[in-house]
């Protein structure tokens, strides 16, 4: 079992509208107050999605390149990019993402039913974004939404060799309607299925399964993240106020479970990724 505890922070995400949830970090200025209060919360890395001036989500890439930049300045948080997007963007703009030089990127290992959407990862992309990765010397994080991408992780390292860095990190993504459910027994099952290779793991419970994901996931030897990406409510009736709460708590869960919270420099020795 991990002696710590990487707490991520996925402050943003693409599906919610600021609209809808004023809180939403969507301005860079919103982001690195965000970051900056995470970080004293107890958060290790930052998953970063950008949205333009309109708050849409946007893989513009001066705006990554920018955001990354800004981050590192003003944080010593593990700078992560998503390379999903949205559901709707597309492949090239993806693999674009790293370009921007963050320290570590997401990377899906296929397909899933993503509410009334589909997130498309297929076999080629896949491939392609790893084999970039590597290149660009950018750590993947696997995100797992179901078994057959445990499957399929198992596939890409026998096919292509470990990550830059030589650590294989993953994130199961749990709740999701059309993936796995966010179960204690559902997170057990992938992680018995994990390649022998993974050498860390992390779980997000979407929506009201992010307790229950995150009480399994630390009996397990696992790591967390969360944030409003993942879940716009706090508790029953009260949405969330900032990402620094949904972080606090993880904290005070992490120290209960006599694992606290690794700082950013013990995630990039975890994670193996560039010197900051």
């Amino acid at each position: 079992m991990a002696p710590g505890t990487l707490i991520t922070v996925a402050p943003t995400g693409a599906e919610t509208s600021k609209a809808d949830l004023a809180a939403l970090p969507t301005t860079l200025d919103e982001l690195v107050e965000t970051a900056k209060a995470c970080e004293a919360a107890g958060a290790g890395l930052v998953h970063v999605h950008v949205r333009d001036d309109n708050h849409q989500p946007t893989l513009d890439l001066g705006r990554l390149t920018d955001t990354v930049g800004v981050l590192r300045a003003e944080t010593s948080l593990v700078v992560q990019l998503s390379t999903g997007g949205s559901v709707h963007d597309p492949y090239e703009q993806r693999l674009r993402v790293l370009e921007a030089a963050p320290d570590s990127c997401s990377l899906t290992m296929g397909s899933v039913n993503f509410g009334d959407e589909v997130f498309l990862n297929p076999w080629p992309f896949v491939t392609e974004l790893y084999l970039a990765s590597q290149a660009a010397a950018v750590v993947p994080e696997f995100e797992l939404f179901d078994l057959g991408h445990v499957a399929a992780l198992h596939r890409l390292l026998e096919a292509h060799g470990l990550p830059y860095g030589g650590r294989v990190h993953c994130d199961l993504v749990m709740g999701v309607p059309g993936g796995m459910p966010g179960t204690a027994a559902a997170l057990v099952s992938a992680v018995q299925a994990l390649p022998a290779a993974v050498t860390s793991w992390s779980a997000t419970g979407i929506g009201r399964s992010t307790l229950p994901v995150a009480l399994a996931a630390l009996s397990t030897g696992g790591h967390l993240r969360v944030g409003m990406e993942d879940t716009v409510s706090y508790a029953r009736g009260r949405p969330v106020a900032h990402n620094a709460e949904l972080v606090e708590r993880a904290a005070k869960l992490a120290a209960l479970a006599q694992r606290p919270p690794l700082t950013p420099p013990d995630v990039r020795d975890l994670l193996q990724v560039r010197a900051a």
